[in-house]
């Protein structure tokens, strides 16, 4: 049976997105005091529950990468990663650079090295300051990509729902029990997101098993702990105080909204393209943070804080729009032209 195409996603991807933005430019520049001068707050409540916009991702993700990977071949999953990661990456994080050199200082400075080793993916891994704070996250997907990749590479990616359960399980006593070790090689943090969206994905190709309840249960446990270990950290962080119903009703609303999807319940929203949408997510994820910081910074108070941070919103989807349209297609199509051809050219 075909499948059809998951319009959704799309609309769960900018959702998120814009929920990470308002975060950033509500909540946490001016919260700890050391990223922008610009209080909001009128938004700035409801704005610092926006990082969870980070942990839907990652539930998209398990959904998505799966949902790849189905097809069992290990070159096309590294080609469409590839394509998909690298091209908005190395645009946006060259654009911040540039504003960085051009406007950044004081608060702010970047060097040639330092933008090297981040257009290399290599920051995390040598040490190097991040252009902008908001790439940690795609350190977290590359290690759920490479997960997949081993599977794939052993041909057992029809396997993966046993690999789930010892994912969950194994995370859950690491978290529990404080093996950092394994926290970090499991990203245990984040674990329960992933291994619930690749679930919701077995569900809506497959359908639902007692196994899979489990999976989702125990997910929606581990998830729950994880979020208010971390918002703990965050009130200490922050000086603010994090409702713990809240957290877990978003995280909540997070599982029910993939419940829809996964059993094609979602009605109307289904049927409308949010391509669009989808296609500016990646690119104001990777562009909002800093630039959107010092354009603060210069700005404000000269200029009123209602106009400055809508402003700079509008600002950043428009810039969004057009990195995606005319720098981001094109330049994946010839990434992905090259690698095919180079595969083929090597293997055969």
């Amino acid at each position: 049976m075909i499948k059809r195409r998951l319009n959704e996603l799309d609309l769960l991807r900018f959702l998120a997105a814009i929920a990470v933005v308002f975060f950033h430019y509500a909540f946490r520049g001016y919260a700890k005091g050391d990223m922008s001068t610009m209080p909001y707050p009128l938004l700035a409540e409801p704005a610092k529950y926006g990082y969870l916009g980070v942990e839907l991702f990652f539930m998209i993700s398990g959904f998505v990468i799966l949902m790849t990977a189905s097809s069992n071949n290990l070159r096309a999953f590294f080609i469409s990663r590839v394509v998909r990661l690298c091209p908005a990456f190395w645009v946006c994080c060259t654009i911040t650079f540039a504003i960085t050199l051009a406007i950044g200082q004081p608060r702010y400075s970047a060097d040639f090295y330092q933008y090297i080793i981040n257009m290399a993916f290599l920051s995390e891994l040598m040490g190097v300051p991040q252009i902008d704070g908001v790439y940690w996250s795609l350190f977290v997907e590359i290690q759920f990509y490479l997960m997949i990749s081993i599977l794939l590479a052993f041909k057992k990616i029809e396997k993966v729902e046993t690999y789930l359960v010892f994912w969950l399980l194994i995370s859950a006593t690491a978290e529990l029990l404080a093996f950092e070790k394994l926290r970090s090689i499991l990203i245990t943090d984040y674990a329960a997101y992933f291994i619930a969206g690749a679930t919701f994905y077995i569900i809506w190709a497959k359908g639902i098993t007692k196994t899979r309840v489990f999976l989702l249960a125990g997910a929606l446990a581990l998830a729950n702990y994880t979020a208010i270990v971390w918002a703990e950290l965050l009130e200490s962080k922050y000086a603010t105080e994090y409702n713990p119903l809240i957290v877990c009703s978003v995280i909540g609303l997070f599982f029910i909204t993939f419940i829809l999807i996964s059993t094609n319940k979602t009605g109307a929203i289904a049927t409308y393209n949010w391509t669009a949408l989808g296609a500016l997510t990646y690119p104001l994820y990777l562009l909002h943070q800093m630039i959107g910081f010092m354009i603060f910074n210069i700005a404000y108070p000269a200029v009123n804080s209602h106009i400055l941070l809508w402003g700079t919103i509008v600002l950043m989807l428009g810039a969004s729009y057009a990195i995606n349209k005319l720098i981001e297609i094109p330049m994946a199509r010839s990434i992905k032209k090259f690698l095919s051809l180079s595969f083929i050219r090597v293997w055969g």
